[in-house]
């Protein structure tokens, strides 16, 4: 059973008192909550990278940066789109009976738009790097930039998991 349709069993043993329902709405209303908070900071990166284009050094920055900063700005966008989708989805199965499945397309939607995100940052952090110091450091500050996102958003929370199960 994958994650997206596993029972939420840590709330059976946390002191809830919640039907099933009612856990599907906290789900939701966390999912939510989470979406908020991450689509802040895709819209001001999609915002920066929307000028970029427009500024006149643009035209000077290596065939290299222009294809990296295309991968960029298409992740942006691929993010935008993931992390946006529940809202959409929401509307189409409003009063339709359908949170359990609602709730387990947001939360694969927003697994995608991070892992977009966390790439659109890395590409980003590559082109900054490599148009201000060189192609190596450029190299070392996206593969750091991977690594943090690694680190943050899958090892530790990965560990805990481990480390509550013991």
């Amino acid at each position: 059973m994958d994650d997206d349709h596993a029972p939420d069993t840590a709330s059976a043993h946390d002191g809830r008192d919640e039907t099933p329902l009612e856990r599907l709405d906290r789900n939701w209303d966390e999912l939510l909550q989470e979406l908020r908070v991450v689509q802040t900071g895709v819209q001001i990166l999609a915002g920066f990278l929307l000028t970029l284009p427009f500024q006149q050094r643009f035209t000077q920055i290596e065939d290299v940066n222009r294809v990296v900063f295309l991968v960029a700005f298409a992740l942006a966008v691929v993010a935008t789109a993931f992390l946006v989708a529940p809202v959409s989805a929401h509307r189409l199965l409003f009063r339709k009976g359908e949170k359990a499945a609602l709730v387990a397309l947001a939360n694969r939607c927003a697994r995608v738009g991070l892992v977009a995100l966390a790439l659109a940052v890395s590409a980003v952090a590559f082109v900054i790097f490599d148009v201000v110091a060189d192609t190596g450091v450029a190299v070392a500050a996206a593969g750091a930039s991977l690594l943090l996102f690694a680190v943050n958003w899958l090892v530790l929370p990965l560990g805990m998991l481990r480390r509550d199960k013991r």
